[in-house]
């Protein structure tokens, strides 16, 4: 290491060209150096390595040995140099085999995860998507390990670390959910018979919904009773499609539980706060080919 430290690196290039050409001017004209200032890059050469490296010859410059036995060791550490200091390849999903890892919701798994799939079937066959439900901590922590891709559909309300990137994904309108066999509710209703109703509501480590929910009531000074709380979106519509309790959820879940349940849709209260929902990745795979390529994926078929 001493060495390193008493050698000027920049002159691998000097001696790469002049030792591989055998020729001042040749030599400079490769590296984009005046003859002078080649040979004067030589001449340091040959003081710091103590070796005249090209002898003059009737036939012309020759490479001494330790420069002939040098040569090959230099062309491969400017080469390696040249390849770290290269942009980053591009990604390729057509030929990747790539396993991508996503902390996520139950919107995400059931609503958006089987279009992406659909979408790699035919595009990027090899690719493999695992995903795992958000846990308080653990998603963070995981991400922070380099274990996890990106953490999508938290809530905007979430606090986030500030090394955290956190980018919106998706915006839903809010939509209620009704049995079919409910006749206490029409195609809509007022704030006051969603008030007066029975709930049941979703609540886990992702979202603040049902609190935001609560206080836009409150702040009309009305509340609301619930028969449930769960941590599910399809435990809970299976809950109201047996009860005359109502739940509300984003449009795109509620229209999926209205085409597998006997549940129905209804207009919320207008005025009930959308959804806003957010993807995020860790500040060390912002440029990272793959991981540009998944989020630009992910925002495209939300």
């Amino acid at each position: 290491m001493n060495v390193l430290h008493q050698f000027d690196l920049n002159l691998l290039i000097t001696f790469e060209a002049l030792i591989s050409e055998c020729h001042v001017s040749r030599a400079a004209q490769k590296v984009f150096l005046s003859q002078s200032a080649m040979s004067h890059a030589l001449n340091r050469l040959r003081d710091q390595l103590d070796d005249p490296l090209l002898v003059r010859t009737p036939t012309g410059l020759q490479a001494t040995p330790r420069a002939l036995e040098m040569l090959p060791q230099v062309q491969k550490a400017l080469q390696l140099v040249e390849r770290s200091l290269s942009p980053a390849q591009s990604f390729e999903p057509g030929s990747s085999d790539r396993t991508f890892r996503i902390a996520c919701t139950d919107y995400f798994e059931m609503v958006v995860l089987p279009g992406i799939c659909q979408r790699l079937q035919k595009t990027a066959p090899n690719i493999t998507i695992e995903v795992e439900m958000i846990g308080e901590d653990a998603s963070r922590a995981r991400l922070d390990r380099g274990q996890i891709d990106v953490v999508i559909g938290m809530d905007d309300s979430q606090n986030m670390p500030k090394h955290i990137v956190c980018e919106h994904w998706l915006t839903q309108q809010m939509v209620c959910l009704v049995a079919n066999n409910n006749n206490q509710v029409s195609d809509s209703l007022s704030v006051q018979q969603f008030s007066e109703m029975s709930h049941v509501v979703f609540s886990d480590l992702t979202s603040d919904t049902s609190s935001t929910i609560d206080e836009w009531l409150a702040s009309q000074s009305l509340s609301r009773q619930h028969i449930a709380r769960t941590i599910n979106y399809m435990a809970a519509a299976s809950i109201v499609a047996k009860t005359e309790a109502i739940m509300t959820l984003p449009f795109e879940m509620g229209k999926l539980f209205a085409e597998i349940l006997p549940v129905r849709l209804v207009q919320p209260p207008k005025g009930l706060p959308a959804i806003h929902m957010t993807m995020i990745h860790h500040p060390l795979a912002e440029a990272d080919p793959a991981q540009v390529w998944l989020r630009n994926t992910l925002h495209q078929i939300s």
